[in-house]
């Protein structure tokens, strides 16, 4: 069985097989899939090759083998799934070496980003990637390798399908760029959370990347996992040469990186895009008597969103309370007509105001709870990259929410009755999770801290025996109000002491609670929660809105050294922090605030309501451009990531349409709108960046052509000409269509001189483009739209 090596010996993959393919006579943006059933003894000899340099993994030829890419083509993706996993068997039996060969099922992205970010629903995701899973399952593969992903939503959605739809080993590399973040703006711990929580085999890292960027990067992986690490880097950063693409590290340098990265932690070893069996051979040679060490297991307490991964236990951390409509009439008004602005905007402030974890509950009678949780939860990701909470008693809502949450989440709750730990360790087991378990069992609540611990200790036990491990289990010792009785308050501190001393796992407690009908709530809550952090408390569920209660929160920090030279502190209070207000007041929401935070809705009310105050090209030019200027400068400084900066691009887009009616409408004059024709070059079908471009150029006012995706360059020139443009953006994600890319440039120049182009892609790089003759190469969408200023509004 292949999972009894994994992480104990070192296990080689195989490299690039695009690169082999265009040797053999692939054509730019020709389906390197299709030739498993037009040029199989091709494709044959290229997993030959590949066992006979030392690889004992072989990926199949079905990168891009969904029912996505394939919904409007005549292949069959059936036949070239099957004949893809046969083709790999027989090229192993070919190279005759005698080793053990593995045959691994290859999936790769869809080219599509999910909702609410693109057009993609999750659901549609993993039917995609469950069909091809059906299939290679069946057609007899040894596991499933998911490569290449760069958004971690569409990763849990690969991975579901593979556990849910097959039993063979999964494993999973991302591509991350060298400072470590994902497209959609996940670093390494927020990656790594969400697929150690989903089980997965092995993970690690492929493509975009180099051997030598990789490597910290895989050093990094390490401090959040002990799996197997992969690494499967590019043989360098590509370049163009007499016509063709090549690759700047030879085997020789690729197999001294490599030996590199096993004494980094790599486990399974290969290569992507330009690695060449005689690179593998090489590697293998230099690595053979290598063995991967066996790491500790961090214990590290971890939730985490796509953009954002919040360690519990190492300094207090901060959940909000104000998502929960217990006590709190506007929000139970907003869950029943399902504004879901209003709750967007509640979480919006509480990340403001220095909350770290959103809790989201919709328990109320006569709703759809299950549904509603699910589309707060989904709204909430589109606005903020905070972790959330999932904060429910319905078994069906729980599994909903955490089924469509992009991340490891926060799961709200367990209790120590044998009936609610068989509901919910299952959920735990199967999403990942990090479940908070609350002190009670079938005999109710224990007057005495060592009862509670005792529960605590039943609760941990029984989840061992799932699987769970203590890190992803969080002690609520459940504050009883004092007004009931009155040594409350010391049993829970007492509860939280033995908890932290004698099982060693995180504590959260729900703060407020503790001053239930009592007079002046906020001194006591204040007070409480000192003592609590004082005593145990990992994480305090408070609201963050209340002035008392952060005030006790940075003042604790900065006495425990939580806050380094008080800098913090000093900044929140350091003038005149007496005259500042107990409570944060409840403020009008503008309309630059509604399109930096995303929330379209309000951005179209507020924009209704501001032209009847003044004309719409000062609205535009003093509230909604400003806003995208200062989203788009955080996403340069990596202060904002990609969902941030595409939901605000939509509200800005909302508020724009009543400000274009009332200019229509009065006949105030606009500025004549620049186009620009935007398409990913013929053969690729992978539309993310080129799609993300255009929604923010729009936004600056530029009007695009969207010619779509593998886009013939005759049709890219006809375009520019037709419409006289001044600027082309062309788009590639894979090695084997930027040859078109390269065609089209060069047709663009015969036929249209005074036209520019701008490109971007996975695979580009400043030196690439400018040998293809680009005009610019954009890092990302903000250079993109910078750029097209700079050339077309200056005159």
């Amino acid at each position: 069985m292949l999972k009894d090596y994994l992480g104990k010996e070192l296990l080689f993959f195989d490299g690039a097989m695009g690169t082999l393919l265009q040797e053999q006579g692939l054509r730019a943006g020709e389906y390197p899939e299709d030739w498993n059933i037009s040029h199989p003894e091709q494709v044959i000899e290229i997993h030959r090759r590949y066992v006979e340099a030392g690889s004992n993994i072989i990926l199949t030829n079905t990168f891009g083998a969904n029912g996505i890419k394939y919904a409007k083509r005549n292949e069959s993706l059936k036949e070239i799934i099957y004949q893809a996993v046969a083709h790999a068997r027989e090229g192993a039996k070919a190279a005759a070496t005698g080793q053990k060969v593995y045959t691994a099922l290859d999936i790769g992205p869809t080219g599509q980003l999910l909702k609410p970010l693109g057009s993609l629903d999750f659901e549609a995701a993993y039917e995609a990637f469950k069909e091809a899973v059906i299939y290679g399952a069946r057609a007899g593969a040894d596991l499933i390798h998911i490569e290449t992903m760069s958004d971690t939503y569409e990763v849990k959605a690969a991975v579901l399908a593979a556990k849910e739809n097959c039993s063979l080993p999964v494993t999973v590399t991302m591509m991350f760029d060298e400072k470590g973040k994902l497209l959609t703006g996940g670093d390494t711990a927020a990656a790594v959370s969400l697929l150690e929580g989903l089980r997965v085999d092995a993970l690690g890292i492929n493509c975009g990347l180099g051997p030598a960027q990789m490597r910290p990067l895989l050093q990094g992986i390490r401090e959040y996992t002990a799996l197997p690490l992969i690494a499967n880097p590019n043989a360098g950063l590509p370049q163009q040469r007499n016509g063709e693409t090549i690759y700047d590290v030879s085997p020789k340098e690729f197999a001294v990186e490599m030996s590199a990265l096993v004494k980094a932690g790599a486990a399974l070893i290969g290569g992507c895009c330009g690695t060449t069996p005689e690179h593998i051979k090489a590697m293998t040679a230099a690595c053979t008597k290598l063995k991967p060490e066996a790491p500790s297991e961090p214990q590290k307490t971890i939730v985490s969103a796509y953009g954002a991964a919040v360690e519990i236990g190492r300094k207090p951390v901060i959940i909000g309370e104000r998502i929960n409509p217990t006590g709190k009439s506007k929000l139970k008004q907003a869950l029943k007509d399902q504004n879901y602005d209003y709750l967007l905007t509640e979480g919006i402030k509480q990340q403001d105001a220095g909350a770290h974890i959103l809790d989201v509950n919709a328990g109320l009678p006569d709703i759809d709870e299950a549904a509603v949780l699910k589309e707060i939860v989904c709204q909430l990701q589109g606005v903020t990259s905070m972790p959330l909470q999932i904060d429910t008693a319905d078994m069906t809502a729980m599994e909903a929410a955490m089924r469509i949450y992009n991340g490891k989440p926060m799961v709200n709750s367990v209790n120590g009755k044998a009936e609610s730990m068989a509901a919910v360790f299952p959920l735990i087991r199967k999403y990942g999770g990090t479940v908070v378990a609350l002190t009670l069992d079938e005999n109710g609540i224990p007057d005495t801290a060592e009862g509670r611990y005792q529960i605590a200790a039943k609760i941990v036990a029984e989840a061992g025996k799932y699987g769970i491990a203590k890190k992803d289990i969080i002690i609520d010792a459940l504050t009883m109000t004092v007004s009931a009785s009155a040594d409350s308050a010391e049993v829970t501190l007492a509860a939280l002491r033995l908890v932290k001393e004698r099982l060693g796992v995180g504590t959260v407690l729900g703060v407020s609670n503790i001053s239930f009908g009592l007079p002046s709530r906020q001194a006591l809550n204040a007070a409480f929660y000192t003592m609590a952090l004082q005593n145990g408390l990992s994480a305090g569920i408070i609201n963050p809105m209340s002035g008392e209660m952060m005030k006790s929160y940075y003042a604790y920090c900065a006495l425990f050294g939580y806050d380094e030279n008080f800098e913090r502190y000093i900044q929140l209070y350091g003038q005149n922090s007496e005259a500042k207000p107990q409570q944060a007041p409840e403020q009008e929401i503008t309309l630059y605030a509604a399109i930096e935070k995303g929330l379209k809705t309000e951005a179209h009310r507020i924009a209704a309501e501001l032209v009847n105050e003044k004309p719409s090209l000062q609205i535009i030019n003093e509230e909604l451009i400003p806003a995208l200027d200062t989203v788009g400068k955080g996403f340069e400084a990596g202060t904002a990531f990609l969902p941030q900066l595409l939901m605000s691009a939509e509200a800005a887009k909302a508020a724009f349409e009543i400000l274009r009616e009332n200019m229509e409408a009065s006949g105030e004059a606009t500025e004549k709108k620049e186009k620009i024709v935007l398409a990913t070059v013929k053969g690729d079908i992978h539309d993310i960046g080129k799609n993300i471009v255009k929604v923010l150029l729009e936004n600056y006012g530029f009007e695009v052509l969207d010619l779509g995706k593998d886009v013939d360059p005759e049709v890219v020139v006809q375009a520019a000409l037709d419409h006289e443009v001044r600027l082309v953006g062309l788009s590639a994600l894979m090695t084997t269509t930027v040859g078109n890319m390269e065609i089209t440039i060069k047709m663009l120049r015969q036929q249209k001189p005074d036209c520019r182009v701008m490109v971007g892609g996975a695979v580009l790089n400043p030196e690439y483009a400018r040998m293809i003759n680009a005009d610019f190469y954009g890092k990302d969408a903000m250079q993109s739209v910078y750029y097209a200023q700079e050339l077309l509004l200056q005159r």
